[in-house]
């Protein structure tokens, strides 16, 4: 089943303190290119032809969320999961980047990253297995 209007394009939005902060993050991390880069708003995609993009709103009131996630603190409402050749090659452009590397690791083939406003992400190398990456 579709929906009653087709979407010509997919988007996703991280809320957080400085937009353009985060993309410019995002965009060093995936090589995507930044379509509108505000203080407010910025948006990036492979292309303006993918039909997706991932975009970040400022939020004044945006707090941090807590991962893994502890009652009564903020928790994440989603993350990305982002495939890679090289794991530990991944991680390490990632933290020269700005992320951090997760206290807490869930699994072996995977590793939990923290973005500069704190959303995890995860990085992951693809296996034979159906098991799906993440937190």
């Amino acid at each position: 089943m579709s929906l009653p209007t087709a979407p010509q394009w997919f988007g996703v939005v991280l809320d957080c303190p400085d937009a353009s902060e985060l993309g410019h993050f995002y965009q060093r991390l995936t090589g995507w290119r930044l379509f509108k880069d505000t203080s407010q708003w910025a948006t990036l995609a492979p292309d303006e032809t993918s039909g997706y993009n991932l975009a970040f709103q400022q939020e004044p009131n945006y707090v941090r969320p807590t991962w893994p996630s502890r009652p009564g603190e903020p928790i994440m409402m989603l993350h990305l999961d982002l495939q890679v050749g090289d794991l530990d090659a991944a991680v390490q452009h990632a933290v020269g980047l700005g992320a951090e590397l997760a206290e807490h690791q869930p699994q072996e083939d995977v590793r939990v990253m923290l973005d500069p406003a704190g959303h995890p992400f995860c990085l992951y190398v693809d296996g034979d297995d159906d098991s799906s990456a993440g937190t």
